[in-house]
């Protein structure tokens, strides 16, 4: 799952969504150099990605990318996942998704001198480009597409991968809707097993 997905699965809990947003930054022992629920929120993040990597829709939607991506496929159904939950009417209105946006950037924001050196200088980026609201656009996805390949060590363009996503949407969309439910349910139970 990508950034969006990482911050609504944290259910409101303030602590466990930065954890949660911040996990990909922190490396092996510098989680316990945070709060008790930030790192909650890290193991969180960790156990999400998990889940989402095993499940059979995900390895399914993977296959539908991986001839222009190879074994990067996953972090471009993380994106598509995160395109149809901004889209998906049973989690979102388009209001509801612009207010968890500004939320999320609020709460970011309040915990800002905390945030690892490189979130911190993505950080203005994500909140005044607004990517969690637009990844309901297919420019804000496309952008974010760009944005996996510029990180990948060995992708010289997104556009291939990008033309897979517009011609298998209805299938990729059929995979989001068979797993969204069970990553939801399954990061439900995990916040309760960490507040423990």
């Amino acid at each position: 799952m990508n950034f969006l997905a990482h911050a609504y699965l944290s259910f409101n809990h303030r602590e466990i969504l930065v954890g949660n947003m911040i996990s990909d930054f922190v490396k092996g022992k510098k989680r316990f150099d945070y709060s008790a629920g930030i790192q909650a929120g890290i193991v969180l993040h960790r156990q999400i990605d998990a889940f989402t990597d095993l499940h059979e829709a995900t390895k399914e939607a993977r296959a539908f990318l991986k001839p222009a991506v190879g074994l990067y496929s996953g972090a471009f159904v993380d994106v598509a996942y995160d395109h149809f939950l901004a889209n998906d009417l049973n989690e979102f209105t388009d209001t509801s998704l612009y207010q968890h946006a500004s939320d999320t950037y609020q709460v970011l924001k309040t915990h800002h001198g905390i945030l690892p050196a490189v979130f911190q200088t993505m950080f203005p980026y994500m909140q005044s480009q607004n990517w969690l609201y637009n990844y309901k656009t297919m420019l804000g996805t496309e952008n974010s597409f760009r944005s996996v390949a510029r990180r990948a060590s060995y992708l010289s363009s997104s556009v291939e991968v990008f033309e897979l996503f517009q011609n298998h949407y209805s299938a990729l969309q059929s995979c989001y809707q068979a797993f969204f439910p069970f990553v939801k349910a399954f990061s439900f139970q995990q916040i309760e097993q960490l507040q423990k």
